[in-house]
């Protein structure tokens, strides 16, 4: 069972002319018979007039406003249909239409629909409703249209009900690209989701964050505020003030809500930038207000209204400021506005949009160019009747190419041939003059995959229905007193960016970038952006970045830290810098003093070396131990000469490893040798058998030399293995990367110099007892001299190592060395080297005997009975005079004695001096 329902309109008469009707066919505005009939939805009208008398009846009203850029594009749909009908695309088959006014109103358009939906050929265009429309022949295969997204979403949603495919030149709505609830609709424009992208791209090209919106209160404003809302957000573009207008200029709070729009513009000093969704009505109605408050921003228009004529043409439309906008992709018009050109022959019994133009053109010809305009604009339908009386007929051809917007009259065509090439598939192998050969939701699925040649390009549907068209950037440009609408580029919606021509046109558009638009200042490159207390994130300050970060870009939410620790950058930088490397290179003035120093004492030892050599049999080098000894100790003061080299130049992980490990054997070998010198030199001259029986026990010379050393070398090899210094990068010190060896246990390092100290101060200890021995050939004091440089130059150096950092650290331990190696050195070897140059008289065997006599005399002559000792292998003395006879009874008891290494203990008496020195003289003679 099929539901019917009738459309029978009521409408008002009027006279001659009439724009009212007494029947459903006097609603269309223009149509032509054909097999395939298409319908058109335009709002040829910006607004329907609207009763104030109550209560309201359901009767169809009169409309104004009468708009030429849509009246245009019913033309581009006729003069489409009649080139296809003229021409071999559908093979005989001719192409009808029925196009109908909405006056910008969504009722109007539903009515509109209804006829649509009605079945064809039914005398009182009665609608079936129906559980399956499957075999259902509507009145038209197809609409075109509407010119505005809310009209297109209500009819949309009707024309669902019988799947009949509607194709828009002009609806752009992102949410119409959803084929769930908009299944049957088509456009051959982008959606606005690429129109607010390719705005906020421009925005942000020209470095703008802070600006305001203006849109229309209906569903196209509203979708097109939320796009361009996220798109701004996700660029970091800042909406500082919204305004919405309503939708109908019947409103009654219409132009109170212009005049607060101006207003915000004008309180709202920063921002420079409005960004405009609206009909060109509205936007006529707020330009007009906003030069009156000698308003200068720059506007970006929405495709809506960025071609249109009648607004570029405002009087004074320049005090505005920069006009530029988002159009649709033209293509080759030329035979269109031929065909306007031959416009005025064309019969108007079935246009009736053609009709009410002439009429306008007649009523409004003696105004000039915008007078004309505003006259054709606010004249009703009623006052058209009124006001056209008996006057002549007169055409204007230019005023209609002259208001042409291209974008719009190439999607309509386009529209159109997209319709006839589905129908042509369909047709070819069906009867299409029958109207009944195919049904509209078979021609939707055709149109699903038609494919069109547009300038040498295929164009199609995607998935949502859309066509990925460009966009022309268009700005509004002043040319010899009158304002053009240029194309300053092109934007690729699908790479999404600019395309230029040329250079001039590039200029252009980098002009824009001299008006300021933002919150805050932009933030220079070294700083970062400090949001304030604002809601918005582009309202902030600007403070430098902190030591070791940068930014180099305007306006960056974070300063970038230099991800490196061998870069740094100063407060406010833009850049990193690569860190100086410190160390203690070769041709540091210090390091070059101390190397010197190194150098001069490797001569010193060559030097004392060469001289020992020279002076083998002499007493002085006998009594040093001999050749041997001294080439022990000389070759370590070598090597402890040449460690310093290690500290210097860049770290490695050999010089590292090698530096202490050097100077630890070196220094250990060196107080080892000089041990067992001290203890020579005690174990000759001491008189106290206790002592003595001691010392002969400890004087192992190899064994304690290999010994001591090896106890060092076992401490350095564990340290090695174990805590193995290595190269370290210091980076305590900002902007500076000192390369050090980091001595990998400071506990090993400890243990390396303690052992080092504990040697030396039993040296210190041995050699400080034998002080006052023989003066000539006295080494115990020296050496006890030495230590305490030793200890004092080690003293030191513990809290000055411990404090000091920088490149100079190693110098430190150079000085060190240097001054306990040049103080043992110099205390162990320039005395005997002095003799042996200056005091030759001195370094003989008889010198030496009388010298060692002189000593045992003495010793002796203080009661004393003396051992004497001379080792006739090295001609090295050793005497040693103990004092036994403590008191007087001593010696009457017969307590004393004297005694000479390998000869018989004397006991006895306390023995006159001379007697001790007879036998000391005899003893040493023997010896």
């Amino acid at each position: 069972m099929a539901f019917v329902i009738f459309l029978i309109p009521c409408f008002v008469i009027g006279t001659d002319i009439a724009f009212s009707c007494q029947n459903a066919d006097d609603f269309v505005g223009t149509s032509s018979p054909g097999d395939i009939v298409i319908g058109g939805l335009f709002a040829v009208h910006s607004e329907m007039l609207h009763p104030e008398e109550d209560p309201i009846k359901p009767v169809i009203q009169n409309c104004a406003g009468f708009e030429i850029q849509v009246f245009l594009q019913t033309l581009a749909m006729v003069h489409a249909i009649e080139t296809i009908n003229n021409s071999t695309l559908l093979s005989g088959v001719t192409l009808g239409y029925e196009i109908y006014d909405t006056c910008a109103e969504v009722t109007k358009a539903m009515t509109s629909a209804l006829r649509f939906l009605s079945k064809f050929n039914s005398s009182e265009d009665a609608v079936e409703f129906k559980c399956n429309y499957s075999d259902y022949i509507p009145r038209v295969k197809a609409v075109i249209g509407a010119s505005y997204s809310e009209v297109s979403m209500a009819v949309s949603r009707l024309l669902a009900l019988q799947l009949i495919p509607q194709v828009s030149p002009a609806s752009s709505a992102e949410i119409l690209s959803d084929k769930i609830r908009f299944p049957s609709f088509f456009r051959t424009i982008p959606s606005d989701f690429h129109q607010t992208r390719a705005m906020t791209h421009l925005i942000c090209e020209s470095g703008w964050n802070w600006i305001g919106v203006i849109a229309t209160d209906d569903d196209n404003g509203r979708f097109a505020l939320e796009s361009f809302g996220v798109q701004a957000m996700a660029n970091n573009v800042c909406i500082a003030f919204k305004e919405m207008l309503p939708a109908y200029l019947s409103d009654s709070t219409f132009h109170t809500k212009v005049d607060r729009a101006v207003e915000k513009i004008v309180k709202e000093t920063r921002v420079n930038v409005i960004v405009v969704f609206m009909r060109q009505f509205h936007v006529l109605k707020l330009f007009k207000k906003a030069i009156e408050r000698d308003v200068k921003k720059i506007w970006i228009a929405s495709d809506n209204w960025s071609a249109a004529v009648k607004i570029s043409t405002i009087p004074n439309i320049r005090q505005l400021g920069t006009v530029v906008g988002f159009g649709f992709k033209s293509g080759d018009i030329s035979s269109f506005q031929e065909f306007l050109r031959n416009l005025h022959e064309k019969p108007t019994e079935n246009n009736k949009f053609l009709r009410e133009y002439i009429m306008l053109l007649s009523v409004c010809a003696h105004l000039e160019y915008h007078d004309f305009q505003t006259c054709i604009a606010n004249q009703s339908q009623d006052d058209l009747l009124e006001n056209y009386g008996s006057k002549s007929q007169i055409w204007r051809d230019d005023f209609l190419n002259a208001n042409v917007e291209p974008g719009f009259i190439h999607s309509t065509i386009l529209a159109v041939y997209v319709i006839a090439h589905a129908i042509k598939g369909q047709c070819k192998d069906r009867d299409c003059k029958d109207p009944s050969a195919f049904t509209p939701w078979e021609l939707l699925e055709e149109l699903k995959k038609v494919i069109v040649i547009d300038d040498d390009k295929e164009v199609k549907f995607d998935s949502n229905g859309d066509m990925s068209t460009s966009y022309d950037v268009l700005l509004w440009k002043e040319i010899d007193g009158h304002m053009e609408i240029t194309t300053m580029a092109e934007y690729d919606a699908e790479k999404g960016g600019f395309i230029f021509e040329d250079e001039e046109k590039k200029k252009d558009f980098l002009s824009l970038k001299k008006v300021q638009s933002t919150c805050s200042q932009h933030c220079r490159p070294g700083q970062v952006k400090k949001v304030t207390e604002s809601p918005h994130t582009c309202c902030y300050e600007c403070i430098y970045c902190p030591e070791n970060h940068y930014s180099n870009q305007t306006d960056m939410d974070y300063c970038y830290r230099c991800n490196n620790k061998t870069y740094w950058a100063p407060i406010n930088s833009t850049t990193c810098y690569r860190k100086t490397v410190y160390f203690l290179a070769w041709t540091d003035w210090f390091a070059i003093f101390l190397l010197l120093l190194s150098a001069f004492g490797v001569v010193l030892v060559l030097s004392i070396c060469v001289i020992f050599t020279k002076n083998l049999d002499t007493p002085v080098v006998k009594a040093s131990g001999g050749l041997s000894v001294c080439y022990i100790i000389l070759f370590s003061h070598f090597l402890i000469f040449l460690s310093t080299v290690f500290f210097i130049d860049v770290p490695t992980e050999f010089k590292c490893k090698t530096r202490q490990a050097l100077f630890g054997i070196s220094f250990t070998l060196c107080i080892s040798c000089i041990l067992i010198k001290s203890l020579k030199i005690l174990l000759a001259f001491s008189f106290d058998p206790k002592l003595q029986n001691f010392l002969k026990c400890m004087y192992k010379p190899i064994p304690t030399v290999v010994t001591c050393t090896g106890i060092q070398v076992i401490i350095c090899t564990f340290w090695l293995i174990f805590r193995t210094p290595f190269v370290n990068q210091n980076f305590s010190i900002p902007r500076v990367i000192i390369l050090e060896c980091n001595e990998g246990s400071i506990v090993a390092f400890g243990i390396m110099l303690g052992y080092v100290a504990t040697l030396a101060f039993i040296c210190f200890i041995f050699a400080f007892k034998g002080r006052k021995l023989p003066e000539n050939y006295n080494e115990a004091k020296f050496i006890t001299f030495g230590m305490l440089i030793y200890f004092i130059a080690w003293i030191v150096f513990i809290p000055v190592y411990a404090t000091t950092f920088g490149k100079y650290l190693p110098a430190v331990e150079i000085i060190v060395v240097l001054i306990s190696n040049y103080g043992i050195l110099c205390c162990t070897f320039l005395p005997k080297c002095y003799i042996i140059i200056y005091k030759q008289e001195t370094n003989t065997k008889s010198a030496f005997l009388k010298m060692v006599y002189t000593y045992s005399s003495k010793s002796a002559g203080s009661v004393a009975v003396s051992q004497v000792s001379l080792d006739s292998k090295s001609s090295s003395l050793r005497a040693t005079i103990t004092d036994s006879c403590k008191t007087e009874n001593d010696s009457v008891n017969g307590n004393c004695h004297f005694q000479v290494p390998g000869l018989p203990l004397i006991k006895g008496k306390v023995l006159p001096k001379n007697a001790a020195r007879t036998i000391v003289r005899k003893r040493v003679s023997s010896i």
